[in-house]
């Protein structure tokens, strides 16, 4: 069974969650829990933290499963 990724975005950060990469390590949840919720869906949520956070939190993911894209600013 495939299984598809998650992407969440804000204005300024891209998060991709590849759930058959995942070794459920749960270091996001446990360092950064008002981002990575476990039992709340969306389980992420990227107003919880400043995006430099989330990107150091998300750099810390053992497997991989965590990625990130910095989104490009809009010319006002």
């Amino acid at each position: 069974m495939e299984i598809n990724n998650n992407v969440f975005s804000n204005d300024d950060i891209t998060v991709t969650y590849k759930p058959n990469v995942c070794i459920n390590a749960t270091r996001c949840a446990k360092e950064l829990s008002n981002v990575f919720r476990e039992s709340v869906i969306p389980w992420i949520n990227l107003d919880g933290a400043s995006t430099k956070k989330i990107i150091k939190q998300v750099k810390k993911c053992p497997s991989g499963a965590l990625q990130y894209c910095l989104n490009k600013k809009k010319a006002s």
